[in-house]
């Protein structure tokens, strides 16, 4: 298994943070990181003790959910929480952040945004970006990169189409079958 960078490994841990959410519209998740070190984490959901939009459904107001706190906010307010400083940090988020997570990343001092999927970017959310000097890096996040179990699963799948194959399967069918196994597992 090849070594995964830094970006990769942050990535990573956004989207594993983002299994936490309680929002049904998306889930996203946060960390922000100082010195290859993770200072903080967060994923979009209600506030402690709320009911969740995976319970009892989003709360929408002009077509955003007012239930949940963002996730790069809720990263930002367990550093305050905990007294852990922002400055000259960077956050890794699975999706552009929306133009209020936007203006408080800025204010809070963090210095690199990496992200992994376009959403709504904001043209002004961008400006303010690039006003303010802070490095903005897409980063694509392939999930394939961190299943743990994918050479026991390719194994399984070449098992199958090999009882296919012995089965009488013609070699049509079992072409087309290993080239959707190369595309799912990133072989090439």
């Amino acid at each position: 298994m090849e070594r995964i960078t830094w970006d990769q490994f942050f990535m990573a841990q956004s989207h594993l943070l983002a299994l936490r959410s309680t929002c049904t519209r998306l889930a996203v998740g946060a960390i922000i990181v100082r010195d290859n070190r993770v200072i903080a984490g967060g994923y979009n959901g209600s506030i402690s003790g709320d009911e969740h939009c995976i319970d009892e459904g989003c709360y929408v107001v002009d077509n955003h959910c007012v239930r949940t706190i963002h996730a790069e906010m809720n990263a930002l307010l367990q550093c305050a929480k905990y007294g852990t400083p922002t400055t000259n940090a960077a956050v890794y988020v699975t999706h552009f952040p929306c133009l209020p997570c936007t203006k408080s990343l800025i204010q809070a001092g963090i210095r690199q945004i990496y992200y992994a999927k376009d959403y709504k970017n904001n043209p002004y959310a961008e400006q303010l970006l690039a006003r303010a000097g802070v490095d903005v890096k897409h980063v694509p996040f392939d999930e394939r990169k961190v299943d743990f179990l994918q050479d026991e699963k390719v194994a399984l799948y070449m098992d199958l189409l090999q009882a296919l194959r012995a089965e009488g399967a013609s070699a049509e069918t079992l072409s087309s079958y290993e080239q959707r196994v190369k595309e799912l597992f990133a072989q090439q």
